[in-house]
């Protein structure tokens, strides 16, 4: 009898095991885990180029989490719209790394803001969509990061007077070290970085537009 019960106690946590890693719950080496929010990752394919592409099988971004939050530009409020938070799991991965790491070394910081990433199937993110539209944003290799603001609310900054500085050049200089390809600054905010990697581009001041490298 006692056999028996050890056996079926062996087949249950086996099976519960199974249904955690299917289901896949946000938690990184280190972190305590969290059941929620849970991320179905599956690997996905950026096609083509991040102004000419697509994106297939691609991973959505939950609304919120214990790093982030998700801040809808165009409507202005929180969180943003489902179908505006698709990535390539790749992206996902390194850009929800970083934040948790950014938060773990800086006690106390609040959560970071995520705006645009792409749609489900990528493509074409223009004006129709809402506000200033994506020249890119198609294949699931950008996404858009709040600045900071100095008074911790999780929400865009809408000046340069807004923004923690201190904070976004912290940010820029995390995800340099992981590697990504182009990183888009404010122009009137003076981030430093390599001339090739960090870009000032206008329309920017109120956040950082990450780009990661294309898949070999």
């Amino acid at each position: 009898m006692r056999a028996a019960l050890l056996s079926l106690a062996l087949v249950l946590a086996s099976t519960a095991a199974a249904a955690a890693q299917t289901a896949d719950p946000y938690v990184l080496p280190g972190s305590p885990l969290t059941p929620s929010p849970v991320i179905e990752w599956r690997h996905s394919r950026a096609v083509g180029l991040p102004w000419a592409g697509r994106l297939v099988r691609g991973v959505k971004l939950p609304a919120e989490g214990p790093d982030w939050f998700t801040w809808d530009a165009v409507r202005r409020r929180s969180p943003n719209r489902a179908w505006r938070r698709w990535g390539t799991d790749t992206l996902l991965r390194k850009v929800l790394r970083v934040l948790h790491e950014y938060r773990i070394e800086n006690p106390g910081v609040g959560r970071v803001g995520i705006g645009d990433i792409s749609r489900p199937h990528g493509g074409h993110f223009g004006r129709e969509f809402g506000g200033l539209g994506h020249g890119s944003h198609q294949n699931g290799r950008d996404i858009d990061i709040w600045y900071p603001r100095v008074d911790g609310r999780e929400r865009r900054p809408l000046r340069v007077s807004q923004v923690d500085l201190g904070a976004a050049q912290e940010l820029v200089d995390r995800f340099l070290a992981a590697g990504v390809e182009t990183i888009y600054v404010g122009p009137h905010l003076d981030l430093d970085g390599p001339w090739r990697k960090v870009v000032p581009l206008v329309h920017h001041d109120d956040h950082l537009h990450v780009r990661i490298r294309a898949p070999r």
